[in-house]
């Protein structure tokens, strides 16, 4: 009798754990959460943690629908993105003016990709984005002093117009698509404000909180995520990105190009075989 009920209660907490998990077993899990981890870190210096993140997602879950994918990913990357931008936020001073217009308009815009995604085939940009890439990759390469200095002091007007440019564009991308998003905004603030690579990343991070938020807010009203491995990534997330954001205020403006760059070309080439392999 008490051997029936024992094995009733093992089979009982096997099914609740395997449902808190959306039926997944401990080796999907734990290699997420790894991944994740990885994720973490590399979002908190340069941005791009979607491109180890989503990647695995995609091959270990493969019967989930892309949005549940991506609203799982959401969920994870926020919990991360959140603590390096609070610790960059004790760090670098910001222009709270132009920090919040960036934010409102990439918010809106992430709502925006974030509600067609489900409608668009997403894999229609990424020859555009390849193209991109290679074009960001070689211009880095060449520009030795980018990011190295802030080298441009626009006037307050042009600072907002483009900064409102820059949250249109990659917040649209980040709820659409989003592997890469802050290395898009990094990019952004490098290029076309001229900030230094470390600001650039400090602005990256709050932009992109609010733009996973944004998209977030569809993908729970959708009901697009699983909580169990949401969860489990978020804490392996959040322990990254606090290496990650740690290592990049201490090492500075030519840890994170190098980063930068290394990033870029992983996308390159992440781009390229699901363009002409897969």
């Amino acid at each position: 009798m008490f051997v029936r009920q024992a094995k009733t209660l093992f089979f009982f907490i096997l099914m609740e754990y395997s449902s808190f998990f959306g039926g997944y077993g401990l080796d999907v899990v734990l290699l997420l959460a790894a991944f994740s981890l990885v994720a973490g870190f590399i979002d908190a210096v340069v941005g791009g943690g979607g491109l180890v993140q989503i990647p695995i997602m995609l091959i270990n879950l493969p019967k989930e629908p892309l949005a549940t994918i991506f609203g799982t990913n959401k969920i994870a990357a926020l919990s991360g993105t959140s603590l390096a931008a609070y610790r960059y936020a004790q760090r670098i001073r910001f222009d709270l003016r132009l920090l919040a217009l960036v934010s409102f308009w990439a918010f809106a815009a992430s709502f925006a990709g974030a509600k067609i995604v489900s409608h668009l085939d997403s894999a229609s940009l990424k020859p555009l984005i390849l193209v991109i890439l290679i074009l960001i990759a070689i211009y880095t390469f060449f520009k030795k002093d980018l990011g190295a200095v802030q080298t441009k002091h626009l006037t307050t007007s042009r600072q907002m117009l483009y900064g409102s440019g820059i949250g249109l564009v990659v917040g649209f991308y980040d709820g659409f698509f989003g592997p890469g998003t802050g290395s898009f905004l990094v990019l952004g603030f490098v290029v076309i404000l001229g900030f230094e690579f470390v600001t650039a990343s400090a602005y990256a991070k709050i932009i992109n909180c609010v733009t996973n938020f944004s998209a977030l807010v569809v993908f729970l009203w959708q009901g697009n995520f699983i909580l169990g491995l949401a969860i489990a990534m978020a804490i392996f997330n959040v322990l990254g990105n606090w290496l990650g954001s740690r290592m990049a205020l201490q090492k500075g403006n030519g840890f994170v190009r190098v980063m930068f760059l290394i990033i870029v070309v992983l996308m390159i080439v992440r781009y390229s075989y699901d363009i002409f392999v897969a």
